[in-house]
């Protein structure tokens, strides 16, 4: 049998559960989320290498309507971030609308019944209106490297992590630099017998103010009414200052000093340190908090490979310099399928034609929320909304807004289609890719993520949170096309 719904949630991670929070808020209760996995919390559920942690402030780190005062440390860990996600979900009954263990295979618009019909491993279903809610953290980005397959070794992806393979006296090859790796190298490099580190490119790396919150300063927050507010509004200006720095590179140049100190105090070996030092402006790449990180690397049993990985010949790993190191296990923090996102080859137009058909490499969006050609689906955490400075949490509930304000509409004028205007698309993501051509993303001397694989930044906001807050406040008829029943055109 076929099961309908009025809107159907893809992912349950806090996109997902954020959304189906705002929908119950709304009055819609006809509401399903698609869970892949058999329990909430997305990212935070699947990543649980050692030291994973936030590197966001906790306070911004959460929902603005369910603030907590508890969070263990100023930089909460992926536990309390998972029970946080867990707590929250339970309080709005977000569990008894989601159907885990149910991957979505296929979603395409119908355009004779104005539905979406959904193909998943549990059955299909049929919706109203989708959200994807997946999220650009879903799915391992493991490099193609000639002879892995041949590897006799263990084998993980850092959000793959393997807990029952004791890397105690083992060699480990760990294959990339980024956000990942520099929080669990930390963590293994005093247990393992040989720690070899493959970095492509060096990382900016700064100091992480975080520190632990005795109990009872957490009470004392829990019991101040707005505590816990004034510390988020707060949080959120320093960010928002890091923030005039990413729209301004120069001042960044002043930022990365701090970067430089750190590393000179921490690195005594200059080979070393020159390997370690990045020829780019702090913030062209995702910006990496760590105290632990570089006294890591100074270990006796901790090498540093300022290359990438060229092949695998049993089970020694051969750099593009040609060294070779053979190694018991090989772990890559080689990130995920950012701006490729899987979930775009699985979601069809009216015509059958994909998201990554219409994309052609670089995803664009109206407001990072809404696409040209896909009628009644929004995409949470979507393209050209990135920023490298606040939390995921204050776009994602900027989306929300605009999301609500979008469904309400949509309800009040009885509309059975609703999709934005390919011209007032195209001219939004013009507007977009202008102002980034001078931040720090697009103007800072490296390659990233943020650059799909045209070489266009599909992935960042050029401006500030304030301004993203305030474009997706409104929700402006005039934008869309939109209809009542088939045929029958409404003025817009």
């Amino acid at each position: 049998m076929t099961r309908h719904h009025e809107v159907i949630v893809v992912g349950a991670g806090i996109s997902g559960v954020g959304a189906v929070i705002r929908l119950q808020r709304m009055g819609i209760d006809d509401v399903l989320i698609l869970e892949k996995g058999d329990a909430l919390g997305g990212t935070w559920r699947d990543n649980t290498y050692p030291g994973c942690a936030c590197d966001v402030p906790s306070a911004l780190y959460s929902y603005s309507f369910a603030p907590n005062a508890d969070w263990s440390r100023l930089f909460a860990g992926q536990n309390e971030i998972r029970e946080y996600i867990e707590r929250t979900a339970a309080e709005h009954r977000v569990h008894e609308r989601v159907e885990f263990d149910t991957e979505l295979l296929r979603a395409q618009w119908d355009e004779s019944s104005r539905r979406w019909m959904l193909e998943t491993s549990n059955g299909a279903f049929t919706a109203n209106a989708v959200i994807a809610a997946a999220g650009p953290w879903n799915q391992p980005l493991i490099p193609d490297i000639p002879g892995l397959d041949g590897f006799t070794g263990e084998v993980f992806h850092s959000s793959r992590w393997n807990h029952d393979y004791d890397l105690a006296g083992k060699r480990v090859a760990v294959v990339g630099t980024g956000a990942s790796a520099v929080q669990f190298v930390p963590e293994i490099a005093p247990a393992v017998a040989e720690l070899h580190l493959y970095q492509r490119t060096a990382q900016w790396v700064l100091p992480k103010p975080d520190t632990a919150l005795p109990a009872p300063v957490r009470a004392a927050m829990g019991a101040a009414p707005g505590a816990s507010k004034a510390l988020r509004r707060i949080q959120y200006g320093i960010m928002e200052a890091l923030g005039v720095g990413f729209r301004n590179p120069w001042m960044l140049r002043v930022i990365q000093q701090i970067g430089r100190v750190q590393l000179r105090a921490q690195i005594r070996d200059p080979e070393l340190r020159r390997a370690l030092t990045p020829d780019y402006t702090l913030g062209c790449k995702r910006l990496l908090m760590s105290n632990t990180y570089y006294p890591a690397l100074n270990r006796p049993n901790v090498e540093v490979h300022a290359n990438a990985v060229r092949e695998v010949r049993g089970n020694v790993v051969i750099g593009a310099d040609g060294g070779e190191r053979e190694v018991d296990a090989v772990i890559f923090g080689t990130g995920f399928h950012i701006l490729d996102m899987p979930i775009a080859s699985r979601v069809f137009d009216g015509h059958g034609r994909s998201l990554d058909d219409h994309w052609k490499g670089s995803p664009q969006a109206y407001l990072g929320t809404t696409v040209a050609g896909f009628p009644n689906a929004f995409v949470l955490l979507g393209p050209a909304l990135g920023t490298g400075h606040t939390s995921a949490f204050m776009i994602l509930e900027a989306q929300l807004d605009y999301l609500a304000a979008a469904i309400a509409a949509a309800r009040k004028a009885g509309w059975t289609r609703m999709e934005p205007r390919p011209e007032v698309q195209a001219a939004f993501n013009a507007e977009v890719q202008q102002a980034l051509a001078t931040t720090v993303y697009n103007a800072g001397g490296c390659q990233s993520y943020f650059l799909d694989v045209n070489g266009r930044n599909s992935f960042n906001w050029p401006w500030s949170t304030g301004r993203m807050r305030e474009r997706l406040r409104h929700f402006d008829e005039s934008a869309y096309l939109t209809s009542t029943e088939a045929g029958e055109k409404v003025p817009s």
